[in-house]
């Protein structure tokens, strides 16, 4: 499901408009970048939380030569699933 199916699914469930469904998922969702770039974590109970993590520095290889290099330190986002969606992801035994 892409951002415009979203926002179809949620207008028709409110019986609101596409468009203000839309201007409001794009709000939250740029609140979340935005608590993500300060290093926040935003929890979203039930549902799970996003944070950021931190690769340390390490050494790896040049794939071409094969000399040692330093890879810096990096930040990436991630999602852990909440209490809630976790199990509902799981198969259900027979």
């Amino acid at each position: 499901m892409n951002k415009k199916q979203l926002s179809e699914k949620v207008a028709k469930a409110l019986s609101m408009k596409r468009a203000t469904v839309e201007q409001v998922l794009d709000k939250s969702l740029g609140l979340i970048s935005e608590a993500l770039i300060r290093d926040e974590k935003v929890r979203l109970v039930g549902f799970g939380n996003f944070l950021v993590r931190t690769r340390a520095t390490r050494i790896g290889r040049n794939p071409q030569t094969g000399d040692r290099i330093q890879i810096p330190s990096s930040k990436s986002p991630a999602f852990v699933p909440g209490i809630n969606l976790k199990p509902a992801l799981r198969p259900k035994s027979a």
